[in-house]
């Protein structure tokens, strides 16, 4: 057997194998004899059949079992020897020469592999990073409160609207005919148009412009798509068929009950607090998502990492057999790529500095994971007892991938805390304001 290592470019190489019979026809021989004493051939006892008709019958089938057996073996032995990290499967390149299986002694065959040939990872304090923090501010409580109390309110249907009101009602553009019943939120569109809304009840018909509603609010005002309200250019008039009206709840123990569970908080003081503290609570959460994906582009930018793009398209393609397009692969190949770039690089770090994530770490992040999705169903503490069955089920989920992702997540969540022990992170806190506009960049 010879194989041969051919590099195309700094990421790409084809690996010849050529076998000849020495290679294959012993195990091919030992495997029909072995047929030949279980086969059951119509004119012959049991296991009595000449080896010469087994052979005739099943010679080429075991000849092609063998050589693909050899062919993969092979291949990965040779592959687990090299320096470089494969990416992917090997390709095997198609020939255009017919094999005859019959009367061929010797065999070549072509793979195609990607790879990159080392992972580097400048960390030290010369790599400069930022821990985001948001600070959450008094007028974040008071808005965050004033939405609970709306939410929290009974609603009633006044005779005359207000602001604030939502406006139910058939809204027509008169150019194009384009009607719709929907409900206008008077608190999202501009003070001046709402104004036309203000004081009026039911049965009134409204008389504005398109132009009036700017581009977000047609979606998160009044609900409609794109394509609705190019529709709804021009003269529009407005028929209300009612006025809904949210009144706010009162700071009272229903309303402290209501929104915390009963008994959490018994004062105005106490409700106030909590609000802030869980308000830092999850945005602690989004701060640090946000530092640890910010880290993952300057670690992905620092490594330099060289991908095979054109074999791993190519390969996205062949594995997926048939299920995605090259276009979809064109287009989704960005996404795919940065998140191997990270596996790679998380793998590096790990093995360079011998971090490994444990059973028990798969363990805790599942429950955290799982009481995350009951609290917010208001069934969290119902839930306790029966917490190591959901957490048992879930990592035996999708035949054990549930186990290997979780087992990624927790290594990623390793790698990124000793990312931040070692480089120079600086902290800086921002406001809510000022964290919205960094997710838009």
């Amino acid at each position: 057997m010879e194989i041969s290592l051919d590099k195309q470019s700094a990421n790409q190489a084809s690996i010849k194998i050529k076998l000849n019979e020495a290679d294959y026809q012993p195990k091919v021989d030992a495997k029909l004899k072995d047929y030949a004493k279980k086969a059951n051939i119509k004119g012959f006892r049991p296991g009595k059949a000449p080896v010469s008709m087994v052979k005739n019958i099943y010679g080429t089938s075991v000849l092609v079992e063998e050589i693909n057996s050899i062919l993969s073996e092979s291949l990965n032995n040779y592959l687990k020897e090299q320096t470089f990290k494969v990416l992917g499967e090997p390709l095997p390149v198609e020939n255009n020469e017919t094999i005859e299986w019959k009367t061929q002694k010797e065999f070549d065959f072509e793979y195609k592999i990607g790879f990159v040939e080392e992972v580097k990872v400048p960390l030290d304090k010369k790599f400069k990073g930022t821990k985001y923090s948001i600070k959450v501010d008094d007028k974040l409580v008071e808005e965050t409160i004033e939405n609970l109390k709306s939410q929290s309110g009974n609603s009633t249907n006044p005779e005359v609207s207000e602001a604030g009101d939502h406006i139910y009602g058939d809204l027509v553009a008169t150019d194009s005919g384009f009607s719709k019943t929907l409900s206008l939120d008077l608190s999202k569109i501009t003070k001046k148009l709402a104004g036309k809304f203000t004081g009026i009840s039911k049965d009134a018909v409204v008389e504005f412009d398109s132009k009036d509603i700017k581009k977000a609010q047609w979606e998160e005002a009044l609900g409609m798509t794109e394509e609705e309200a190019e529709s709804a250019k021009g003269p529009i008039t407005f028929t209300v068929k009612n006025i809904n009206r949210t009144e706010e709840a009162e700071m009272n123990q229903d309303f402290f009950d209501k929104v915390f569970g009963p008994g959490v908080v018994t004062t105005e003081e106490e409700f106030i607090a909590k609000v802030k503290e869980t308000l830092q609570g999850n945005y602690d959460k989004e701060s640090k998502a946000f530092t640890d994906e910010e880290l993952k582009k300057e670690l992905t930018a620092a490594a330099k990492v060289d991908l095979p793009e054109e074999f791993l398209k190519e390969w996205l393609i062949r594995a997926n057999e048939g299920k995605v397009s090259s276009e979809e692969v064109e287009k989704e190949f960005p996404m795919y790529a940065k998140q191997l770039t990270w596996s790679l690089i998380s793998n590096q770090l790990a093995t360079e500095n011998k971090i490994q994530a444990e059973h028990e770490d798969v363990i805790a992040k599942t429950k955290e994971m799982i009481k995350e999705q009951f609290a917010s169903s208001g069934l969290g503490s119902q839930m306790e007892d029966s917490m190591d069955m959901f957490v048992d089920n879930y990592l035996k989920g999708e035949d054990g991938q549930n186990y290997m992702n979780m087992l990624t997540s927790v290594q990623n969540d390793k790698v990124l805390a000793y990312v931040q022990e070692t480089v120079d992170l600086k902290e800086k806190e921002i406001t809510i304001d000022e964290f919205k506009e960094l997710l838009e960049k």
